[in-house]
């Protein structure tokens, strides 16, 4: 009599090797915890504990490229194939590409400044969005400090390019979640810097100033909104107090200024002033 032939035993899959279930809805929570988990860990391990938030527009050029991009919309023009109105938005890129450079000068000046204090070990890193214009700046301007780490805190879009070439490796991070990455932002943050922006930097301004305005974040927090121009047309603080949305005492939650020499030594004062606050 013949014996039956054995099939081969199919292994059995551990529920944590799972990836289908992984990216169910059934286990959201578990990768909530993930993106709680794997950052702290990675921090820790960085020794990572105090950051300086820079936010701003993804769409902002550098001054080298917005210009070149300006020559073409010029040339284009020139030669039938390009508009006026190509010509002026060229003209407004390289306009606000003054923004690109400040945040790289200012980057590059506070890590300058971080890593060369004495008698202490503590050590302010440039933190970002890890993506192109405001946030590559502030990366690249840290990164071109003999020494200097920058962290980026990216978030997966469908349609957005994301991690410059600037961050830090050990510290570069995709998000799936806008509030868990909003919570790394947050949580190690000891000054912030906002640039020139849209949606997504006036989501980030204003959950942190809430969190300032309400006393659930109660260590101190300078915050530099840069670029009066902009902000002072977008952004009207005083109008808030003066309709009675916001307390008058509100309006000195933030520092204004046009000057890079201003955030600097605004930042500055304020980092040493408030040292031993964590």
């Amino acid at each position: 009599m013949s014996q039956p032939v054995k099939t081969a035993v199919q292994p059995i899959r551990k529920s944590y090797k799972n990836l289908e279930f992984l990216s169910s809805s059934e286990a959201r929570t578990i990768r909530i915890l993930c993106e709680y988990h794997e950052p702290q860990a990675r921090f820790e391990r960085e020794g990572v504990d105090d950051t300086l938030i820079f936010f701003g527009s993804a769409r902002i050029l550098a001054p080298e490229v917005a210009h070149r991009s300006l020559e073409v919309a010029r040339h284009d023009q020139a030669t039938g194939i390009g508009s006026e109105g190509a010509v002026r938005a060229a003209e407004l890129k390289v306009a606000l590409s003054r923004y690109y450079e400040e945040a790289r000068v200012l980057s590059h000046r506070l890590t300058e400044w971080s890593i060369s204090r004495e008698g202490t070990d503590r050590r302010y890193l440039v933190c970002t969005g890890g993506g192109p214009g405001i946030m590559e700046a502030a990366n690249r301007g840290a990164s071109e400090v003999p020494g200097g780490r920058t962290v980026g805190l990216g978030i997966s879009l469908p349609f957005e390019e994301q991690h410059n070439t600037y961050i830090t490796p050990e510290l570069a991070f995709e998000f799936h979640y806008f509030f868990m990455r909003k919570y790394w932002f947050a949580y190690m943050a000891k000054g912030m810097v906002v640039f020139p922006g849209g949606f997504g930097t006036l989501d980030e301004f204003a959950e942190l100033m809430t969190l300032r305005q309400t006393g659930k974040m109660r260590k101190p927090l300078p915050i530099v909104l840069f670029g009066r121009p902009y902000w002072d047309e977008v952004l009207d603080i005083e109008a808030m107090a003066r309709w009675g949305t916001i307390s008058p005492e509100d309006v000195d939650l933030v520092f204004r200024t046009d000057d890079v020499d201003e955030a600097y030594e605004f930042l500055v004062r304020e980092l040493s002033r408030h040292e031993g606050a964590r």
